[in-house]
């Protein structure tokens, strides 16, 4: 059925010219919506871009602070535990400086592969900045999210980052992670700051730990 029956429109019923007038508007409506169409598959393609990070396949800050925001809103309406991990590497500036920026850049996205690997569906990853990363773990209680940070530094933990030199000794990248539970925190910018600090006192264990 063609748009002018879907209108329930007869052609019969008008002269030649009329008749002609109503197959043209009607091409014209379906090209307009054919072309609506395409506008807003382009349109979808621009906002996952600009919501991609420009490095690595996770979210960038903005998008990662909307979707935590969204995922907060959610844990307040139906009761369900949320967890934050904070993830920041060590050593990165180490392997930049020995190896280049290039190495650094796929250590990163070695990095990406791990978190995206660990996690379930439902979870989201973004890149905070630099070589600092955000886990979003829903309907996940604190000692659940505490357990998956630790398998996420083990992982981390045991990535070996060389350069083109093959006499040059690697450099076995780290991570520590600060994981904090939603209790109530109003917003995005609040929670990621005290995963933020939970993160820094894992760093410092861990450096005292080494000495």
């Amino acid at each position: 059925m063609d748009l002018l029956d879907a209108l329930g429109v007869d052609l019969s019923d008008h002269d030649v010219a009329a008749r002609a007038a109503f197959r043209a508007l009607a091409e014209e409506v379906i090209w307009l919506r054919e072309e609506e169409a395409r506008l807003r598959h382009r349109l979808d393609a621009v906002e996952a871009l600009a919501d991609r990070d420009s490095l690595c396949p996770v979210f960038n800050r903005r998008a990662f602070e909307r979707e935590l925001m969204r995922e907060i809103a959610l844990a307040a309406r139906h009761g369900a535990p949320l967890c934050l991990v904070y993830i920041d590497l060590d050593r990165f500036k180490e392997v930049n400086d020995r190896f280049g920026h290039a190495a650094g850049d796929a250590a990163l996205k070695q990095v990406c592969d791990i978190l995206v690997a660990q996690v379930r569906q439902t979870d989201i990853v973004g890149r905070l900045g630099g070589d600092e990363f955000g886990v979003i773990l829903t309907h996940a209680g604190l000692a659940d999210a505490r357990q998956k940070a630790d398998s996420l530094v083990e992982r981390i933990d045991g990535l070996s980052v060389s350069g083109a030199d093959p006499d040059a000794a690697p450099v076995q990248l780290g991570a520590s992670c600060g994981v904090i539970e939603w209790t109530g925190q109003p917003s995005a910018d609040l929670l990621i700051a005290e995963a933020d600090e939970a993160m820094f006192r894992a760093k410092t264990a861990r450096k005292s730990a080494r000495v």
